[in-house]
């Protein structure tokens, strides 16, 4: 994909190989993985394996995760992005939902929300989409309250594995 997003503080690009030791640093903590079934990776192979699919997402479905770079100390610091879901989620199929994790240094920077924001314009404004989803473990406060800071809201919540996740939604005024 050539798409680059940019904020005032980061810079959103494809995800590729090169970035699987910046990734797994995120992804084998713990603490990342708290609110996503507490299955942090072990190995960089899986690393691999999961850049390659979204790889295959971008080619397949024309978006996907991206990683945050953050400008001015060119580090990798998360990923976000819009994700076209094929694979039933509370029982829907086929749409977009937002997305985003960031390695625990970046918490509590605001950085979450100014790339939601910036996907939300672009799937509004750019692919014209109807609506975007998501869905966030009940307990993880942090992310409901950047879905709601963004303007998404709970329109229901639902089990997964004996694990209850509220469901968002947010429809693009501009289509209405």
């Amino acid at each position: 994909m050539n798409l680059i997003l940019e904020t005032d503080r980061l810079l959103l690009r494809e995800m590729k190989l090169s970035d699987a030791e910046a990734l797994f640093e995120m992804d084998c903590n713990p603490n990342v993985h708290k609110y996503l079934w507490n299955k942090p990776m072990n190995s960089i192979d899986e690393v691999n394996e999961y850049i390659n699919m979204i790889r295959t997402q971008y080619v397949k479905n024309k978006i996907g995760r991206f990683v945050v770079i953050e400008k001015e100390s060119n580090k990798l610091i998360g990923w976000a992005g819009l994700k076209y879901n094929t694979e039933k989620l509370n029982n829907r199929i086929n749409f977009y939902d937002i997305g985003y994790r960031f390695n625990e240094s970046a918490w509590g920077k605001g950085y979450a929300s100014e790339v939601a924001f910036a996907w939300l314009d672009y799937g509004f404004n750019t692919m014209k989409l109807n609506s975007i989803m998501a869905a966030a473990h009940s307990e993880n406060a942090a992310s409901n309250a950047i879905l709601k800071k963004i303007g998404m809201k709970i329109t229901e919540n639902y089990l997964e594995n004996g694990v209850l996740w509220n469901w968002f939604e947010l429809k693009n005024e501009a289509i209405l």
